[in-house]
């Protein structure tokens, strides 16, 4: 099993940038791909972004691409998600992903690729 906790969400202004973390604790020795994905009022739960085990692999969804950028830290089990030039349409929960996997180099994109889910946090950009 591995648990995953978010944090780093927030209020801030249109334009401006939060850097979430994911945590992760457990079963940390195997090896993970990891995901980003949020969730608005009334919307289904959207893939934000992905890195490979290895992290050498990444990806996101083109309404991010050039604003958020995805990483990891091995040696402290943490994966981040810096998003710089937030807009009032990145307002949602989000949440990190983990899949046991035995590639280095696979990203994944559906929700149901993932075998392990976080909380969630809270962001909120005002216009």
């Amino acid at each position: 099993q591995v648990q995953l906790v978010e944090s780093g969400g927030g209020l801030v202004q249109a334009g401006g940038s939060l850097r979430l973390s994911c945590a992760a604790s457990g079963r940390t020795f195997s090896k993970y791909a990891m995901g980003w994905f949020r969730q608005a009022p009334g919307k289904e739960r959207e893939f934000v972004s992905a890195i490979s085990a290895s992290g050498g692999r990444t990806y996101y969804t083109d309404s991010v691409k050039g604003r958020f950028t995805i990483s990891g830290d091995n040696a402290k089990n943490t994966v981040y998600l810096q998003m710089n030039s937030l807009k009032a349409d990145d307002t949602a929960v989000y949440y990190c992903a983990a899949r046991a996997e035995s590639s280095d180099i696979y990203v994944y994109t559906d929700r149901g690729a993932y075998d392990y889910w976080g909380q969630g946090t809270q962001v909120t950009v005002s216009s």
